[in-house]
């Protein structure tokens, strides 16, 4: 979720305050060396083609592994697309908050928790904010900010974040009412639901991607 440049000073001041308080688990992870971070595509950029790109490669890698696993259990009657959480324990809850949400709000594809996972979600302190992000080779996470989730309702970034995963891009002119607006309507919008449209354009995503995929990999 990017941050209007408006807020970026707070956020950061914020940012500062966590680390200085501690309120961030010892334990938790690293945002990516800067080494990294060029190699990787992040969903980040308000409306730029390199975010379009990011969106569509993170989407893409999922679908992949989706894809792969399901040709190697053609049984399978649903689609599953499988998370690890364990690399963010402080934002498990709204985690499992975001999957509900869309299990809820979709019916060609499912978020489960479980082993050999498609994508991770990670937590900790980065000016950046929140972001989904994608080596372009299969390997992808949703990355957790504690500054950013203290500012924005939390389980708004979570289930936004994730639906990149699902491929939808950012849409930050949009009004509160659309998941995908992130942080575009400020920092009062606690929305945590996809509209009908969203909803409506993941279904159709999963049905026509998932048999491109699929293809690939037959």
């Amino acid at each position: 979720m990017h941050l209007p440049r408006t807020l970026l000073p707070a956020a950061l001041g914020l940012g500062l305050a966590v680390t200085a308080l501690g309120a961030g688990p010892a334990a938790a992870s690293d945002p990516a060396p800067v080494s990294e971070v060029t190699a990787e595509r992040l969903a980040q950029y308000a409306g730029s083609g390199e975010e379009a790109a990011a969106n569509r490669a993170f989407f893409e890698a999922v679908l992949d592994s989706v894809a792969e696993k399901r040709a190697a259990n053609p049984g399978a009657q649903a689609v599953t697309v499988t998370y690890d959480a364990s690399g963010a324990p402080t934002f498990s809850q709204q985690i499992a908050n975001s999957a509900s949400i869309w299990n809820s709000a979709v019916s060609n594809v499912k978020l489960q928790e479980g082993s050999a996972a498609d994508f991770d979600y990670r937590e900790g302190n980065d000016p950046r904010g929140s972001y989904a992000s994608t080596d372009g080779h299969g390997n992808g996470y949703i990355f957790l900010d504690y500054a950013q989730n203290q500012q924005y309702d939390s389980t708004r970034v979570t289930t936004h974040e994730t639906g990149h995963v699902l491929g939808l891009p950012d849409h930050y002119e949009g009004p509160c009412s659309e998941l995908m607006s992130g942080g575009g309507p400020g920092p009062s919008c606690t929305n945590a639901q996809p509209d009908a449209n969203e909803r409506a354009r993941v279904d159709q995503l999963w049905a026509n991607g998932l048999a491109k995929a699929l293809e690939k990999v037959s």
